[in-house]
């Protein structure tokens, strides 16, 4: 069962990070005499890539969503085809979307670790579960197969300061699992943007008006992958941009939806990280 990552795993943090906190990708060998292959939540010692089956489990998974933004329909009834009211009444330049997790506990607090605190063991089962789920939905929908995997791109002072694109990592992840090409240098973040925390989508893409530009040719088919997808604001920029300049099919991939907000709760406050609110998607 799930428990509480940050009392569990402090007594751990330090070793676990220095074998596979510095490598992108998790560590083999001689490590695993080191350091058993503990699960990153309950520090299980029988887990597959960072998770015990328990845990596994008990991850958040979108299953009832809208299949075009991801959007989770907690209310609805399973099956499929289903649209939420927003894309219905504003349907996005993207027409479908692959995010198997809600971004809750304990998803959120494993991206936060992750994503800004560089700790890589908590993306690994993620990563490793989000590939393979790709590479089964690929087998029953081939025509799915993008040409190119477009990472979101982050303003190079964010990724000097933060040391890595999550969104590369995360594109060069699926690639090694599928042999679809990525690249993290087609689209670019030309200025940076105030913190989205505590926007709606409208004012966020107000935000984000004039911030990405295309520097490359870009093939029919293409799928923009993210960590996390917040309002769809930036899915639904990206997604634009990429069909003005020649796109025909754009899907979007992501790790987890963020579910609608309740009243007064922040985004940076579901991220579960203190810069959380700086650059929500």
């Amino acid at each position: 069962m799930i428990k509480p990552l940050a009392s569990l795993s402090t007594g751990f943090r330090h070793l676990v990070n220095q074998i596979t906190g510095h490598s992108r990708f998790p560590a083999t060998g001689d490590n695993h005499r080191i350091l058993p292959d503990l699960c990153v939540s309950c520090l299980a010692p029988q887990s597959s890539n960072g998770l015990c089956g328990g845990c596994r489990e008990d991850l958040p998974a979108n299953t009832t969503a809208c299949f075009r933004c991801g959007l989770p329909l907690v209310l609805a009834t399973p099956g499929p085809g289903l649209v939420c009211g927003e894309c219905l009444k504003s349907p996005p330049a993207f027409g479908r979307a692959f995010i198997p997790w809600r971004y809750q506990f304990p998803v959120d607090r494993m991206i936060g670790r992750y994503k800004y605190r560089g700790q890589r063991q908590f993306a690994r089962p993620l990563l490793a579960d989000y590939v393979t789920q790709v590479q089964e939905m690929l087998a029953e929908e081939p025509e799915r197969r993008p040409q190119l995997l477009v990472a979101a791109p982050m303003h190079r002072k964010r990724q000097r300061r933060r040391g890595f694109n999550q969104a590369a990592e995360i594109a060069e992840a699926i690639s090694l699992g599928t042999g679809i090409p990525w690249t993290d240098g087609l689209l670019q973040r030309v200025r940076a943007t105030t913190a989205q925390s505590g926007l709606d989508r409208r004012q966020r893409l107000s935000n984000l008006r004039g911030v990405f530009e295309v520097t490359g040719t870009v093939p029919g088919h293409v799928a923009v992958v993210d960590d996390v997808v917040t309002t769809g604001a930036t899915a639904r920029t990206l997604a634009s941009l990429l069909r003005r300049h020649g796109a025909r099919t754009v899907e979007v991939w992501a790790l987890a939806r963020t579910p609608v907000q309740r009243s007064g709760q922040s985004f940076s406050h579901m991220a579960g990280d203190s810069e959380a609110g700086g650059q929500p998607r």
